[in-house]
């Protein structure tokens, strides 16, 4: 096993070296100094192969149809070029609406994309003014989101006809200033249900105007936007060496699968995180809220903390969890599949059983912009975990590009019930993964052998029924009930206290029982010899990758004595005042910050 991670590290370099050699550089694909910089303040010094076909095509005021896997840089692709072309224009230019169009079909990937814009009109210095918007928000808010016209708008389709029949942006205003339209995740905006939307937009997008569509996979959808959009376009497809199957996933992203029951997959998960087995950051998958939560309580039981993602929860709170993982305050996000909208409500018309008033309150619970699978760029997660099986092979795709991204290695592991080989064969067929070659692209997992899963069983299956429905169903509130009141009630002091919001932890306990002990280690008898020898190869792997000291809130550990909820820093008391003369003794200072430390707090 050693020898073969050795002949992989190999190969990446000689990737490595042959790409930079012929790599063209920022400079020569047409961009200005002040991107140029802006760029390398960001750490990125030569641009991906997606980049270096798009961004001169874009330039030249060309419509281009993008197709590239997942981390391999589609959004500055975009982004570069279109703020060239906006600020050599914006001096010139007397607008009526914004200049440019961004659409997209989630507000996680809304808020990602306007962060990035951003960032980069800040470091380039340049007057741009950008503004995102959801559908959430009221009229009154749309119309004091879009004075003063900005150049660049950031939203999902479904604002558009809310700005259109509210009178916050004239249809003719539009025909007039729009000058760039892009649509990122081309292949979603459709079946998240935004037809209708784009279909209102299009008539009032003049002919002149140059249309961008990103995708990671082609699909009706995306050919059924063409149509309805571009004229004429460049179609690239980047799968970056020839067109074949094997550049669906990176190179750079090892795949495993693991067979096993429904009823062990909590066993195999507790075994591959407690004997570490795969390194972290880990991004889990479920295909629902519930068995999130489950898992969440299950892992808990085990010392092992983590958040949950899911489209119950307010967008804020979603935000910065996002936030907080990517910094690295946690290692291990359990998050909700969202990335197969049309499936499900085909279900939902299917069953014309279920009362009216369920289906609206439903509708009601769950956000339907949500979604972390697609186009949301986790940074530096190192292993996805299925929990579950995705619905299809594009689903599987999406979640795998989570990691290895921006050409960093990654690793993915599927537990795999009888009932999900199914979907397992479609997605190897898919991928072109043929058992007749010697190396697999979904390969069996080889570190974790059976007497390693059998001696943690006894101890998973009897935690595994202490989380029971009832569990599951009040943890799930309790936590929503905490993320709306950090949500909302908090929303005015973080304003004001930016620091408090760093002492949020989304990752906190949820189980009412204390945990025990005992179950947070796993003793040297249980222990197989093997899986001991591979945990010891993973760990040198970490170390060889840099990655052993991850952060955890250090910056809250250096400015407060203690990591506290917020909630308990309001204390009724009034400040002390000094005595007179301003001279403290060592022994009354010892004893005022002993009784401050003891302060009983609200």
């Amino acid at each position: 096993m050693a020898d073969a991670l050795e002949r992989q590290q190999g190969n990446a370099e000689r990737r490595e070296q042959e790409e930079d050699e012929e790599s063209k550089t920022f400079e020569e694909l047409g961009l200005e100094p002040s991107l140029i910089r802006a760029l390398i303040k960001k750490g990125i010094e030569k641009p991906t192969p997606i980049q270096e076909v798009a961004i001169p095509l874009i330039l030249e005021g060309k419509d281009v149809v993008a197709r590239a896997k997942t981390g391999s840089g589609k959004t500055f692709a975009y982004l570069l070029p279109l703020l060239q072309k906006l600020f050599s224009e914006s001096e010139s230019r007397n607008k009526l609406a914004p200049s440019a169009f961004v659409l997209v079909p989630t507000r996680e990937l809304c808020q990602q994309v306007y962060s990035e814009v951003l960032s980069l009109i800040e470091l380039c210095r340049g007057q741009l003014k950008v503004v995102q918007l959801t559908s959430s928000m009221s009229p009154s808010d749309l119309r004091v989101a879009l004075a003063g016209l900005p150049d660049i708008l950031v939203s999902t389709p479904g604002c558009i006809p809310k700005c259109l029949s509210a009178g916050v942006l004239q249809a003719a205003s539009i025909n007039e200033s729009l000058e760039i339209l892009v649509l990122d995740e081309a292949d979603l905006l459709l079946s998240y249900g935004y037809e209708d939307d784009l279909k209102a937009l299009t008539a009032h997008v003049p002919r002149r105007c140059q249309c961008l569509l990103m995708s990671a996979t082609s699909s009706a959808d995306v050919e059924k936007l063409k149509k309805l959009i571009l004229h004429n376009p460049f179609i690239l497809t980047l799968p970056e060496v020839g067109d074949g199957k094997d550049e669906i996933i990176p190179k750079n992203v090892q795949q495993f699968w693991i067979s096993c029951s429904a009823r062990d997959k909590l066993l195999y998960i507790l075994a591959l995180l407690k004997l570490e087995l795969v390194q972290k950051k880990i991004l889990i998958f479920t295909n629902s809220i519930d068995m999130a939560f489950r898992l969440k309580l299950f892992l808990e039981k085990f010392g092992i903390k983590s958040a949950v993602l899911n489209a119950e929860l307010p967008q804020n709170s979603r935000l910065h969890i996002l936030e907080e993982f990517n910094a690295g305050l946690f290692d291990y996000l359990i998050a909700t599949d969202g990335s197969q909208p049309k499936e499900k409500e085909q279900a939902d018309e299917g069953s014309q059983i279920e009362p009216r008033k369920s289906r609206k309150h439903s509708k009601q619970k769950l956000d339907s912009e949500f979604g972390v699978v697609r186009g949301i760029d986790f940074k530096n997660v190192h292993t996805v975990i299925n929990f579950e099986m995705p619905q299809n092979a594009p689903g599987y795709v999406h979640r795998i590009g989570r990691t290895g991204r921006a050409y960093n290695t990654g690793a993915s592991v599927s537990l795999v019930s009888p009932d999900e080989m199914e979907i397992l064969e479609e997605i190897k067929s898919i991928l072109g993964d043929d058992e007749n070659k010697e190396s697999n692209f979904i390969a069996p997992f080889p570190l974790l052998t059976k007497n390693a899963v059998e001696s943690l069983r006894y101890r998973a299956e009897d935690v595994s029924k202490s989380v029971t429905k009832l569990a599951v169903r009040e943890s799930r509130a309790q936590d929503l009930r905490n993320e709306i009141l950090n949500s909302e009630k908090l929303k005015a002091h973080f304003e004001v206290n930016q620091r408090d919001l760093d002492l949020l932890k989304h990752d906190k306990v949820l189980s009412k029982k204390p945990i025990p002990t005992h179950l947070r280690d796993v003793p040297d008898y249980l222990l197989d010899p093997t899986t001991q020898e591979a945990s010891k190869i993973v760990k040198l792997t970490r170390a060889a990758m840099g990655n052993t000291n991850p952060a955890r809130r250090q910056g809250s550990r250096r400015k407060f004595r203690k990591s506290r909820d917020p909630l308990k820093t309001f204390s009724a008391e009034a400040p002390k005042k000094a005595p007179k003369g301003g001279v403290k003794r060592k022994e009354k200072d010892n004893d005022d910050s002993h009784k401050h430390k003891k302060k009983k707090a609200i």
